[in-house]
C-alpha cells in the first residue's frame, strides 16, 4: 500500500492553489482604494471566495501557461523549453478564456511571438511589469540546480518583457519559491533573496538570454543586467526596513510598492506573506487589501505562503471552488 503524503508535505500544490487563491481574492480589488475594499470587505479585507467557480485573472491563467510548458518540456534547456513557451503564451493570447483585463506588455509580445519574431525581438524591452513575475512559480517547483532555475526564470520573463529588473524579479520569485519549499522560512527570506541579488549583480546568462542586452542598447551585458540586480536590491532594502517596524495594519504598498511592476509586487507581496506568515488566508487578504495591483501581490504572496506550509494553509472546500482546480491539481500532484 502506496504511503499517504501529508497535507502539510505538498507544497507543490500549496503554492499553486495559493497563487490561484490570492488572485481570485484580489481580482474584484485591484482597481479599488483601500478604503473602498474595507467599506465592502470589513478591516480584514477579503478572505472568502466568491463566485463557482471562484474566477481568477490572467495571473493564474499565465503561472499554467508556464507550468504546462515545463510539464511537457523533454529537458530543461533554452532550446527545448522556448518552443513550449512560445506556443502557450501564444495560444492564451488568442483564447476566448484572456477576457480578464490582461497587460498591454503581455499581449502585444505574445501577437509578436505568434507572427514567428525571434523572442528577443517580439518582447517589449523597456517593460518590467508583473507580468515578468506573476507566472513564474512553476519554475520555484522544478527539483533543478540554481543556474537552471535562473535560466528559466528569466527565460519565462523575457520572452514578453526584457528589461533587467523583470529577469532578476523574476528569478528572486522563482528563487523564493524553490527555498521555502526547500525549508527556509518566510521570515529568512528577506535576507536570503538580498544575498542571492548581491551574488548574481553582473550574471548575465547568455545562453538562455542571447543578445537581449544589445536590444536594449547596453554597453556590456554586465552593465546590462546589473541594474536589474539594483532596483531590487533597492526594494529589498525597503522591504528589510519595513519588517524591522511594527504593522501599521495599513496598505503594505506604502512600504514597498503599489507591485505594477516586478520588483515591487515581489516586495509587497513578500512583506504580506512574512507580516501573516502564522494566518495564511490573512496574508492573501492582505495583499487584496492594497492600493496596488492587488490580484499580483496576493497572488504571490499566496505562493509564498503555500510553498512554506503546503496544502494544509488553505480552508479544504477551497480546492472544490477555484477556477482551474484540475490543472492546478494536475500539476502540483506531479511536482509533490
Amino acid at each position: 500500500m502506496a504511503a499517504v503524503t501529508p497535507a502539510s508535505a505538498l507544497r507543490a500544490s500549496g503554492s499553486l492553489f495559493g497563487l490561484a487563491y490570492g488572485d481570485a481574492l484580489g481580482k474584484p480589488t485591484e482597481f479599488l482604494t483601500v478604503a473602498e475594499i474595507e467599506s465592502r470587505y470589513g478591516p480584514g479585507g477579503p478572505r472568502a471566495l466568491t463566485g463557482d467557480p471562484a474566477l481568477v485573472t490572467d495571473d493564474t491563467q499565465m503561472a499554467l501557461a508556464v507550468g504546462w510548458a515545463l510539464h511537457d518540456a523533454q529537458s530543461y534547456r533554452p532550446e527545448a523549453v522556448e518552443p513550449l513557451l512560445r506556443e502557450r503564451f501564444a495560444a492564451w493570447a488568442v483564447s476566448p478564456d484572456n477576457n480578464r483585463a490582461p497587460g498591454m506588455t503581455c499581449l502585444r509580445a505574445c501577437a509578436e511571438l505568434g507572427r514567428g519574431l525571434r523572442w528577443q525581438e517580439a518582447t517589449v524591452v523597456g517593460s518590467k511589469g508583473c507580468g515578468a513575475n506573476m507566472r513564474v512559480t512553476p519554475v520555484g517547483l522544478l527539483d533543478v540546480d540554481l543556474a537552471t532555475l535562473a535560466g528559466l526564470a528569466q527565460l519565462q520573463a523575457g520572452l514578453t518583457h526584457g528589461h533587467p529588473t523583470g529577469l532578476a524579479a523574476s528569478e528572486l520569485t522563482a528563487y523564493a519559491v524553490f527555498a521555502l519549499r526547500e525549508g527556509a522560512t518566510l521570515a529568512e527570506l528577506p535576507a536570503l533573496l538580498t544575498e542571492r541579488a548581491r551574488s548574481q549583480r553582473q550574471v548575465y546568462r547568455e545562453d538562455w538570454l542571447g543578445d537581449l542586452w544589445q536590444r536594449a542598447g547596453a554597453s556590456t551585458p554586465q552593465e546590462f543586467i546589473a541594474q536589474g540586480w539594483d532596483e531590487c536590491l533597492a526594494v529589498l532594502g525597503r522591504l528589510t526596513t519595513a519588517l524591522g517596524e511594527p504593522d501599521d495594519g495599513g496598505d503594505p504598498c506604502r512600504a514597498t510598492g503599489e507591485g505594477w511592476v516586478a520588483e515591487e509586487a515581489l516586495a509587497t507581496a513578500l512583506l504580506c506573506a512574512v507580516r501573516h506568515a502564522d494566518d495564511p488566508v490573512a496574508a492573501l487578504a492582505r495583499g487584496a487589501t492594497t492600493a496596488g495591483d492587488s490580484d499580483s501581490i496576493a497572488a504571490l504572496a499566496g505562493a509564498f505562503v503555500g510553498a512554506a506550509a503546503g496544502m494544509s494553509a488553505w480552508p479544504p472546500g477551497w480546492a472544490d471552488r477555484i477556477e482551474y482546480a484540475d490543472q492546478l491539481a494536475t500539476l502540483g500532484a506531479t511536482w509533490d
